[in-house]
C-alpha cells in the first residue's frame, strides 16, 4: 500500500512539474540580439603587407585619460602582433640557415627586436579616432599603424651594431622570409 501511495505521489509531482513549466519553449535566434559594429573596423584599419595596424579603446570620465588608455592598449596590441610575426620569421630563418648556436641567436634576436619595436612605437601614426560619450563616461577608440619597412630597417640597423648577431645574419635571406610572412598575413585577412 505504501508503495502504491509513493508511486502515485511521485507520478503526480512529475505531471505537475511538467505542466507548470509549460514544457519546452522555443527561442528565436534574433530575440533580444543586435549586431554591434565596432568603430574603426574597416579594412583600412587592418594590417597589410606595408603596415602593422591595431585599434583599441579606452574608457574614462576624462577624455584625455580615455585617449591615453586607448593609445596604450593599441600600442600593446601592435607590439604583440609584431613580436609574434618576428618570432615566426626568426624561427623560419634559423631553420633555413645553419646558425652556430640557434637558441642563443633567437634569444638575442628577440631581445633586440623588442627594443626596436619599443623605439618604433614612440612614433606610431594615428590613422583613426572616434569618441563616444555614454552618460558621464567617454569611450575613446583609436587606430594606429607602424611601417613594416621601418621595423625591418630598425632590425637591420641594430644587428649591424651587434657583432655576434651580425656573424650569423644574412640580411637578404631574413628580408625574404620577413616579406613572405607579411604576404601571408595580408592573404589571411
Amino acid at each position: 500500500m505504501k508503495k502504491i501511495l509513493y508511486l502515485t505521489l511521485v507520478s503526480a509531482a512529475l505531471v505537475l512539474l511538467n505542466t507548470s513549466c509549460g514544457g519546452p519553449k522555443k527561442m528565436s535566434a534574433t530575440e533580444d540580439s543586435q549586431e554591434v559594429i565596432l568603430p574603426l573596423s574597416g579594412k583600412e584599419f587592418q594590417s597589410d603587407k606595408e603596415f602593422y595596424r591595431a585599434k583599441a579603446s579606452g574608457k574614462s570620465p576624462d577624455i584625455a585619460t580615455a585617449k591615453k588608455i586607448a593609445l596604450n592598449n593599441a600600442k600593446a596590441e601592435i607590439a604583440g602582433l609584431i613580436s609574434s610575426k618576428i618570432k615566426t620569421v626568426t624561427d623560419n630563418y634559423t631553420n633555413q640557415r645553419s646558425v652556430a648556436d640557434a637558441q642563443d641567436f633567437e634569444s638575442k634576436f628577440e631581445t633586440m627586436t623588442r627594443e626596436v619595436v619599443n623605439q618604433q612605437l614612440v612614433d606610431v601614426a594615428i590613422i583613426g579616432e572616434k569618441l563616444i560619450k555614454k552618460g558621464s563616461t567617454y569611450d575613446y577608440w583609436i587606430g594606429i599603424e607602424v611601417s613594416k619597412k621601418a621595423i625591418l630597417e630598425g632590425i637591420n640597423n641594430s644587428i649591424s651594431k651587434n657583432q655576434k648577431l651580425a656573424i650569423d645574419y644574412d640580411k637578404k635571406k631574413f628580408e625574404e622570409i620577413y616579406n613572405a610572412e607579411m604576404e601571408k598575413m595580408e592573404a589571411q585577412q
